[in-house]
């Protein structure tokens, strides 16, 4: 069996296992046969195929969900508008694809295959916004300031067309003076001065989102590299300029249309990261680098202290930022009635935030897109307050499980990856250390597993050499002993101390 057969038999018994359907249903894919064609455009759809519009993403994607362009206005004001693809106009509420997608709710992506949400008929397809051809949208009309900041917004639907794919390494690596412009820029006119356009807005609106407290948190999360059907690599996947870009936009978008549907009196369903619970702990960890934070949760003070520590030690941040992740907790997603106080999402500054820019990955999307749809026709709300909450629970469920599953899968990967390397010795750095175990992850590859023996003394962030001694693929298991620390390997971890568990 290759590598990636294996790791899709496995993928799909954790997804069982976890309670998501890897396959849809016979009555899915009877509908989906009679969808032969992507929706079309109504009379009173704005037309706005002519404008330099670009969906960047990364190299492999083939679902877009959305496209960006930009236009100078004067005082230094920006118009950046953001189209998404309309799902919902062939993925109709109450229908068996629906069904499977409700759920799910979730694209589920594991190194050697993604399980869509959708099928790739319409993901990548009649729903998806391929380059060179007509799609209707939904639009965000935004209006930034001279200081990256929203002045004004609009939602509306329109026919759109996508003049160029790009990818997120490409367009990056160039608008940070570090690469060629990628090739699709010579054929499309006006295409290189857009982007730059929208980079400077991008890189002004993080700037601001900053200034209020926005996270800027790192973490790794290594890619499964194949040749054929083999696995090669692990590679980091990092940020660059074009996943800023993309990202600052999103997070505006999808803020708008928080705002929006409650000045409309709707309900709507928002992404919430409410202020940490474990606030004292994050205390503690900046108190054992010398750092002192306020008692109660400041998303300023704590990013100010995150920002100091990335120039400190900057080849420590990515292990500081997923401690911090860690202690924050997990997003969630949360009904919420017009005229309510929502709790925001504490990591990007925010009081009024949804997801509403990725329906064909994500089921909260077309939630999203459904109640706007309402809205801009003057409808009233296509589901109870009820079934709302109830999605909402679910979609933050399902999200969990779904994480859970890859998280799995990437251990896997590194396990198939490493498993004819028994015997090795390779450097690495403490990742954890706790009464739960001894965390080590190497610098190459970049994969995690578990210290067995020569852990005793070691603290988080120690430089280590490791011998890999054991490897379980099926259960993404990877264990090493200490090279230079074996003779302390003769009983169990001590009680841990206020660093090494808040690390972990």
């Amino acid at each position: 069996m290759s590598d990636r057969a294996l790791l899709s038999m496995i993928a799909r018994r954790a997804m069982i296992e976890r309670g998501l359907e890897p396959d849809f249903p016979p009555k899915a894919l009877s509908e989906l046969a009679a969808i032969q064609r992507p929706a079309e455009g109504e009379p009173w759809m704005r037309d706005l195929r002519s404008l330099v519009w670009a969906s960047i993403d990364n190299d492999d994607s083939l679902d877009l969900d959305q496209i960006t362009a930009a236009e100078s206005l004067d005082d230094g004001r920006v118009r950046v508008r953001v189209a998404v693809a309309d799902v919902d106009a062939l993925v109709r509420k109450g229908s068996a694809l629906d069904d499977h997608a409700a759920h799910n709710t979730t694209s589920v992506y594991t190194p050697s295959e993604i399980f869509p949400m959708l099928p790739t008929t319409l993901s990548t397809g009649l729903t998806s916004l391929n380059e060179g051809q007509d799609r209707v949208a939904l639009v965000v009309d935004m209006v930034f300031g001279a200081d990256g900041s929203i002045a004004s917004s609009e939602h509306y639907q329109a026919i759109v067309r996508n003049q160029a794919k790009l990818a997120y390494r490409s367009v990056g690596s160039w608008l940070a003076g570090e690469g060629p412009p990628p090739t699709r820029l010579d054929s499309v006119p006006g295409l290189a001065a857009n982007l730059r356009l929208q980079d400077s807005v991008a890189q002004r609106a993080a700037g601001l989102r900053k200034h209020r407290g926005a996270l800027g948190l790192v973490t790794i999360e290594p890619k499964a590299i194949f040749k054929g059907d083999a696995i090669a690599e692990l590679e980091p996947d990092w940020e660059n300029r074009a996943t800023q870009l993309i990202e600052e936009f999103m997070i505006a978008a999808n803020e708008c249309t928080a705002i929006y549907l409650s000045s409309c009196k709707s309900p709507s369903i928002r992404r919430v990261l409410r202020s940490p619970q474990k606030w004292a702990q994050i205390v503690a960890l900046a108190w054992q680098v010398g750092e002192k934070l306020p008692e109660q949760p400041d998303a300023v003070a704590l990013e100010g202290f995150l920002e100091r520590r990335r120039q400190a030690a900057p080849e420590k941040f990515t292990d500081l930022s997923l401690a911090v992740v860690k202690l924050i907790g997990r997003a969630e997603y949360a009904m919420e009635l017009p005229g309510g106080t929502p709790p925001g999402h504490f990591a990007l500054a925010i009081r009024d935030y949804s997801h509403s820019t990725a329906p064909n990955r994500r089921f909260p999307d077309v939630l999203t897109q459904r109640l706007l749809k309402a809205t801009l026709a003057g409808l009233s709300s296509p589901y109870s307050d009820a079934e709302l909450t109830e999605l909402a629970r679910r979609c933050t469920s399902r999200e969990l499980d779904a994480i859970k599953v890859e998280r799995r899968m990437r251990k896997s990967a590194a396990a198939l990856l490493l498993s004819t390397r028994i015997g090795e010795s390779f450097d690495g750095v403490i990742t954890g250390a706790s009464e739960k175990g001894t965390w080590v992850r190497l610098f190459q590859p970049p994969a995690e597993g578990r210290l067995t023996l020569g852990y005793l003394g070691l603290q988080v962030g120690d430089a280590v050499e490791v011998k890999l001694i054991h490897t379980d693929v099926e259960r993404g298991f990877i264990d090493f002993i200490a090279v230079h620390n074996e003779a302390k390997a003769d009983g169990s971890n001590p009680a841990p101390n206020a660093s090494s568990h808040t690390l972990r």
